[in-house]
């Protein structure tokens, strides 16, 4: 049995559609993030789940329980929020086990939750402070264990992390996917970032426009992508994408494919690792206008006459600088079809 399932969840202010008709089943001790741009509902979702927001139709079930008109309190959901909403005047202890103090928690029991909670997340040492004299890390870590002290069978974040800096959002990271893996829990977090998601979930659910364009394996959306939409958000940087109407594409769209049979298609989709620098002639070229370089590899940004900008990833240390002319394949297996609506064109095999 699914853990959470939302089923034709719908929501709407007033004429304004947000979620429209939208279904999911998360399983047992999954990690589950929703991506998506501004807008895209992936908040409100979150917060429909844990009942901060009602839904215009549909229904939630926690397990067997359907829990649609229930309060919050009501269910065992526990949120951690993008600012912490930490209390200044209370303790570090004080502040975990507020939640559980409001439940009538004896003092005991409470102590024995807040140092448990507060010894997974290594600040035990921290429990006697005041949040002003945290970092935001550690901020973020006393929010969390607030969370956990409740033991809920459900976890939701919503961009817990994007208020911290570049180098503690990487060790958060690390921490929260250590955190999934120490108690086994079931987790749906929100974020724009999504090198958070590739890094982080189990599957990713991909939103546009309050619905939902593909759920699957990080993995399996970055090389599998059922859109243009989903294939350009998923990766960084972005794929490239060339519409075949471009005369210099159109060759592309018409070469043979051995042993396939070619469809019609409008757009066509290549990941900057998979072309390759060739020095010889080929027919894809032009001149390279910014050069990215990460050590291990660098990044061609490279302008085609006709002003179309290319992105190749070069391993290791090229000898390439800016003004340079350089010309290119597109491996035909690496390619990503799709038709004039969007969708992926998947190449069917020649009987």
């Amino acid at each position: 049995m699914s853990e959470l399932e939302l089923k034709n969840i719908a929501k709407a202010y007033g004429s304004t559609s947000v979620i429209a008709n939208l279904s999911l089943a998360v399983e047992p001790g999954e990690f589950v993030v929703f991506v998506g741009p501004s807008g895209c509902g992936k908040s409100t979702l979150l917060r429909i789940i844990a009942g901060l927001e009602s839904t215009s139709s549909g229904q939630i079930f926690l397990g067997p329980q359907d829990v649609t008109a229930q309060p919050p309190a009501e269910r065992s959901v526990a949120m951690v929020f993008q600012n912490y909403a930490l209390y200044p005047h209370m303790t570090v202890a004080e502040n975990i086990g507020f939640g559980l103090r409001l439940a009538g928690v004896d003092k005991t029991t409470r102590r024995a939750k807040v140092e448990e909670a507060a010894k997974i997340l290594r600040i035990e040492t921290l429990l006697e402070r005041k949040p002003q004299a945290l970092s935001g890390g550690q901020r973020q870590r006393v929010a969390i264990g607030r969370a956990i002290v409740k033991r809920p069978r459900l976890f939701l974040f919503d961009e817990p992390l994007s208020n911290l800096d570049a180098e503690l959002r990487t060790q958060m990271r690390v921490e929260l996917a250590k955190l999934h893996r120490t108690m086994k829990a079931t987790m749906i977090y929100v974020t724009h970032d999504q090198t958070e998601a590739m890094t982080m979930a189990d599957r990713i659910v991909v939103l546009r426009g309050g619905q939902i364009e593909q759920v699957g394996k990080p993995v399996d959306l970055y090389s599998n992508p059922d859109n243009c939409f989903v294939a350009s958000f998923i990766g960084s940087p972005k794929i490239n994408l060339f519409d075949i109407q471009d005369g210099r594409m159109h060759e592309l769209a018409t070469a043979p494919f051995p042993g396939m049979l070619l469809p019609a298609t409008r757009t066509i989709g290549i990941r900057p690792e998979h072309i390759r620098h060739a020095p010889y002639g080929l027919p894809f070229g032009g001149a390279v206008e910014i050069v990215e370089r990460l050590g291990y590899a660098s990044y061609l940004y490279v302008r085609m006459p006709g002003g179309l900008l290319v992105t190749i990833l070069e391993r290791g240390a090229q000898p390439v600088s800016v003004g340079d002319a350089i010309t290119f394949e597109l491996p035909q297996e690496h390619l990503l079809m799709f038709g004039a609506d969007g969708q992926r064109v998947r190449l069917a095999r020649a009987a």
